[in-house]
């Protein structure tokens, strides 16, 4: 026991012995209710400091000091009932529950504020980081880092601090000993059972340092398109074109193959397919995809090409490539493009537009020389 609480607890019995006439409960009342009361005034007049030092800054370090304040409170207070039960003339085996309890709770307090400090640290150092900006790659990269870690933390954390809590009761603890002593097939089949949280656990260790995927990125899985929408401690949510969600393990992007369009930047190549007929003016038209792209908002300047790709028995295949800032912007450029190129067709460029032809002259005379031209 340390010195000072114990010079405190022989002041107390001697005040004891000076005031023997009121009972032992009111006595205790008393002790305790003072030592709350300086725990409660100490944490009042800390935070009042803090809240002075951050006035002047930003909302957040405001909200930040209003965060913590709840937990160190209840650790004060935590600590105050530990040292007013130990120096109260309480009886030897009331006072040695009480303290059990308070140890338990400040351990598991300890632990919430371990994980409070962990979920700052991580708001923190995104507050460096713009999701909003057109190329958002290398914030993508560390907010999911941090988010994984996070979570991850947080629950080794808990875990940890728990089985420090359980630790402090020793029935408890005598009969986890001896149920890993006597049973080991239970502790197998807990194993077996916790299989599916370690392998997530550590799919999320993967996935916050090799990164395969990022909040924001825009994929391709199980034949649908979306966008990384949360990244969590087991699992990944989806949000596809049409705003369904998709969840899937953490597993599933360590296993499984899927496209990833974002990988090492947000600029992506859209390509619009369309048909034309062998006459067209494939000049004319490259030279008007050219045209849309420099007066299109979406397109970021880098490329542009008009090609033919596939030649059928009836029409030529033409693709049309264009690039944009990201997945969504480069979504609606390819419908610009196949809408404007459509419309040219058909008010500039008739000769462009599909056509059949047929050999008049093999249909009204089987032996007649085929014409010149059809």
């Amino acid at each position: 026991m340390p010195p000072f609480i114990t010079d405190m607890t022989r002041e107390i019995a001697r005040l004891w012995r000076e005031f023997y006439w009121l009972p032992e409960w009111a006595v205790v009342t008393a002790i305790v209710a003072a030592f709350v009361f300086v725990g409660w005034a100490a944490n009042q007049i800390v935070f009042a400091l803090l809240q002075l030092a951050v006035r002047k800054r930003d909302v957040f370090w405001r909200g930040v000091v209003g965060r913590a304040r709840l937990k160190v409170r209840v650790a004060v207070m935590i600590l105050a009932l530990a040292v007013a039960v130990t120096v109260s003339p309480l009886d030897p085996g009331p006072s040695e529950f009480i303290r059990q309890t308070l140890v338990f709770l400040f351990i598991l307090t300890l632990g919430w504020m371990l994980i409070g400090a962990s979920d700052m640290w991580a708001v923190v150092y995104l507050r460096r980081f713009n999701m909003a900006a057109d190329d958002n790659l290398i914030a993508r990269k560390h907010v999911t880092q941090a988010r994984i870690l996070q979570r991850v933390s947080g629950l080794l954390i808990g875990v940890v601090t728990l089985g420090l809590a359980l630790l402090t009761i020793s029935e408890v603890r005598q009969w986890g000993m001896s149920l890993l002593a006597s049973a080991g097939v239970v502790g197998i089949i807990a194993g077996f059972a916790l299989q599916p949280l370690l392998t997530n656990l550590i799919a999320g260790v993967q996935i916050a340092t090799d990164q395969p995927i990022r909040l924001d990125d825009a994929v391709v899985v199980e034949g649908e398109w979306g966008v990384i929408e949360e990244i969590t401690s087991s699992y990944v949510v989806v949000k596809l074109w049409d705003w369904r969600r998709m969840i899937l393990p953490l597993t599933y992007f360590i296993q499984k193959p899927f496209q990833n369009w974002t990988r090492e930047t947000a600029s992506l190549i859209g390509s619009a397919y369309f048909h034309v007929d062998y006459e067209a003016p494939i000049d004319r038209l490259r030279t008007e995809l050219e045209r849309i792209c420099r007066d299109s908002p979406l397109w970021d300047g880098d490329v542009v090409s008009l090609q033919i790709t596939d030649v059928p028995d009836r029409t030529a295949q033409v693709r049309c490539l264009a690039s944009a800032r990201n997945a969504p912007t480069t979504f609606d450029l390819r419908c610009e493009i196949r809408e404007k190129m459509l419309a040219f067709m058909r008010d500039e460029c008739l000769e462009a537009l599909p056509r059949d032809r047929i050999d008049l002259g093999r249909l009204s005379s089987p032996d007649a020389a085929p014409p010149a031209r059809p």
